[in-house]
Protein backbone atom coordinates (compact mmCIF):
# COMPACT_ATOMS: atom_id res chain seq x y z
CA UNK A 1 0.00 0.00 0.00
CA UNK A 2 2.85 2.40 0.84
CA UNK A 3 4.47 1.73 -2.54
CA UNK A 4 1.25 2.53 -4.41
CA UNK A 5 0.85 5.76 -2.43
CA UNK A 6 4.48 6.71 -3.15
CA UNK A 7 4.06 6.03 -6.88
CA UNK A 8 0.84 8.05 -6.98
CA UNK A 9 2.48 11.02 -5.26
CA UNK A 10 5.49 10.83 -7.60
CA UNK A 11 3.24 10.77 -10.69
CA UNK A 12 1.25 13.76 -9.42
CA UNK A 13 4.44 15.71 -8.67
CA UNK A 14 5.86 15.03 -12.14
CA UNK A 15 2.56 16.00 -13.77
CA UNK A 16 2.44 19.27 -11.82
CA UNK A 17 6.04 20.07 -12.80
CA UNK A 18 5.24 19.45 -16.48
CA UNK A 19 2.19 21.71 -16.34
CA UNK A 20 4.27 24.50 -14.78
CA UNK A 21 7.04 24.10 -17.36
CA UNK A 22 4.56 24.42 -20.24
CA UNK A 23 3.25 27.65 -18.74
CA UNK A 24 6.71 29.28 -18.61
CA UNK A 25 8.04 31.39 -21.47
CA UNK A 26 11.42 33.10 -21.94
CA UNK A 27 11.82 36.25 -24.05
CA UNK A 28 14.58 38.70 -24.89
CA UNK A 29 13.65 42.39 -24.88
CA UNK A 30 15.81 45.34 -25.93
CA UNK A 31 15.89 47.88 -23.07
CA UNK A 32 17.98 51.07 -23.14
CA UNK A 33 20.28 51.72 -20.20
CA UNK A 34 23.90 52.24 -19.22
CA UNK A 35 25.10 50.92 -15.89
CA UNK A 36 24.72 48.68 -12.85
CA UNK A 37 22.08 51.00 -11.40
CA UNK A 38 20.08 50.60 -14.63
CA UNK A 39 20.50 46.83 -14.33
CA UNK A 40 19.08 46.87 -10.80
CA UNK A 41 16.14 49.13 -11.77
CA UNK A 42 15.28 47.24 -14.97
CA UNK A 43 15.44 43.80 -13.36
CA UNK A 44 13.42 44.99 -10.33
CA UNK A 45 10.71 46.41 -12.61
CA UNK A 46 10.54 43.19 -14.64
CA UNK A 47 10.25 41.09 -11.51
CA UNK A 48 7.64 43.52 -10.16
CA UNK A 49 5.51 42.93 -13.24
CA UNK A 50 5.39 39.20 -12.59
CA UNK A 51 8.52 37.87 -14.27
CA UNK A 52 9.98 34.82 -12.54
CA UNK A 53 13.54 35.65 -13.64
CA UNK A 54 15.08 38.79 -15.13
CA UNK A 55 18.64 39.43 -16.33
CA UNK A 56 19.72 42.61 -18.16
CA UNK A 57 23.12 42.94 -19.87
CA UNK A 58 24.46 46.48 -20.29
CA UNK A 59 26.74 45.64 -23.22
CA UNK A 60 23.88 44.36 -25.37
CA UNK A 61 20.94 46.19 -23.73
CA UNK A 62 19.06 42.88 -23.72
CA UNK A 63 16.71 41.93 -20.89
CA UNK A 64 16.07 38.20 -20.72
CA UNK A 65 12.92 37.36 -18.80
CA UNK A 66 11.18 34.14 -17.89
CA UNK A 67 7.56 34.37 -16.87
CA UNK A 68 4.40 32.38 -16.42
CA UNK A 69 2.05 33.12 -19.30
CA UNK A 70 -0.89 32.71 -16.94
CA UNK A 71 0.43 35.47 -14.66
CA UNK A 72 1.90 38.14 -16.97
CA UNK A 73 2.85 38.96 -20.56
CA UNK A 74 5.81 40.33 -22.49
CA UNK A 75 3.76 43.48 -23.05
CA UNK A 76 3.06 43.95 -19.32
CA UNK A 77 6.76 43.52 -18.53
CA UNK A 78 7.73 46.13 -21.14
CA UNK A 79 5.11 48.58 -19.81
CA UNK A 80 6.42 48.19 -16.25
CA UNK A 81 10.04 48.71 -17.34
CA UNK A 82 9.00 51.80 -19.31
CA UNK A 83 7.11 53.14 -16.30
CA UNK A 84 10.39 53.41 -14.37
CA UNK A 85 12.06 55.41 -17.15
CA UNK A 86 13.65 52.92 -19.55
CA UNK A 87 12.81 52.70 -23.26
CA UNK A 88 11.89 49.22 -24.48
CA UNK A 89 11.23 47.81 -27.94
CA UNK A 90 7.57 48.81 -27.79
CA UNK A 91 7.34 51.61 -25.22
CA UNK A 92 9.12 54.87 -24.54
CA UNK A 93 10.11 55.24 -20.92
CA UNK A 94 8.05 57.60 -18.80
CA UNK A 95 9.59 61.07 -19.20
CA UNK A 96 9.26 62.05 -15.52
CA UNK A 97 10.74 58.75 -14.39
CA UNK A 98 13.59 59.13 -16.92
CA UNK A 99 14.34 62.68 -15.69
CA UNK A 100 14.51 61.35 -12.10
CA UNK A 101 17.09 58.67 -12.97
CA UNK A 102 20.67 59.14 -11.77
CA UNK A 103 22.91 60.96 -14.27
CA UNK A 104 24.73 57.73 -15.08
CA UNK A 105 21.43 56.16 -16.10
CA UNK A 106 20.36 58.87 -18.54
CA UNK A 107 21.15 57.21 -21.85
CA UNK A 108 20.75 58.94 -25.25
CA UNK A 109 17.06 58.80 -26.08
CA UNK A 110 15.42 58.82 -29.50
CA UNK A 111 13.07 61.68 -30.18
CA UNK A 112 9.47 61.08 -29.13
CA UNK A 113 7.01 60.61 -31.98
CA UNK A 114 4.46 62.73 -30.10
Amino acid sequence: MKIIRFILIAVLAISAANLFAQDTKTDSIKVSGNCSTCKKNIEKAALGSGALKAFWKADSNILTVSYSTSKTTNDAIQKKVASVGYDTEKYRGDDKAYDALDDCCQYDRKKSKH
